[in-house]
């Protein structure tokens, strides 16, 4: 079967229909693709739920001579056996990859494939781990993070559900920063601070905001509900909903085009913004 023809079937965000899916999914890849038959059963037909799939594939990617795949494993299983949320969020997090990514057909592509899902799935053990008060192992994981998949997320900061990471690479997301739900980022985004000043110093990313490739947005500032942030801005000051801006510094160019940027993907400045 050729995998870059195959239509996407709208999927309710439904625990038990998208882990049929993702099962079905798996078999195929397995009759289509062997050689793949050990790591497919591994990671996904080998378990009875998304949760321990995804804590199995965490274990497994970041274990170290530091750190063994058993004890991460046991941390994974705890997170998700007691917090019915990060199931959800990591349910929602793979929807969002599915419905926005052109690239993606699969279900199965982000979990075993795509290092920004599995990092986002990442931060979110951390953030777990920092609201347990084990800031320390927080902070490991923090780092396995950004060795593993050239993502640095601090633990501490605070990410909604429905969010999609494409690319991934050279993600940064400080300590204080807040990311709402449903928003779309692509590679080499920062969401850092303007100095060493302490405190609350990150940006606030509203619901359904649009962020460009290599977008720096630094300070205290407020990113507005579905506004668009043009691919190599630098956004230094805050951003009204629903607006499109770019350059550097940013400037807001005009309407963000659509009411969820973050689920039409376009990135395409027309002549008209500049006018």
């Amino acid at each position: 079967m050729n995998m870059q023809h195959v239509d996407k079937t709208p999927l309710a965000l439904d625990r038990d229909a998208i882990w049929s899916q993702l099962r079905d999914e798996a078999s195929a890849a397995v009759a289509g693709e062997p050689l793949l038959g050990a790591l497919i059963h591994a990671g996904l037909l080998h378990h009875q739920s998304l949760e321990a799939a995804l804590a199995y594939r965490f274990s497994l990617k970041l274990a170290s001579g530091e750190m063994s795949e058993q004890i991460l494993r046991e941390i994974a299983d705890q997170a998700y056996a007691t917090t019915a949320q990060m199931g959800d969020a990591a349910r929602a997090d793979l929807m969002a990859v599915y419905d926005r990514d052109p690239a993606t057909h699969r279900l199965l592509q982000p979990v075993l494939f795509f290092k920004g899902f599995q990092a986002l799935q990442a931060y979110r053990m951390a953030h777990w781990l920092w609201q347990q008060g084990r800031r320390d192992m927080a902070y490991f994981v923090q780092m396995r993070c950004s060795e593993c998949f050239g993502v640095d997320i601090h633990p501490a900061a605070k990410i909604g559900t429905g969010v999609m990471i494409d690319h991934a690479h050279s993600i940064v997301i400080g300590e204080t920063a807040t990311v709402g739900n449903d928003v779309s980022m692509l590679h080499s985004v920062t969401l850092g601070g303007t100095g060493k000043e302490d405190g609350d110093r990150h940006p606030k990313i509203g619901d359904g905001v649009l962020i460009g490739a290599g977008a720096k947005v630094l300070g205290n500032i407020h990113v507005g509900h579905h506004s668009r942030i043009a691919a190599g801005s630098v956004v230094l000051h805050d951003v009204p909903a629903c607006k499109t801006v770019a350059g550097v510094p940013a400037r807001v160019i005009g309407d963000a085009g659509c009411l969820e940027p973050s689920y039409s993907m376009n990135q395409l400045l027309g002549i008209e913004d500049y006018t």
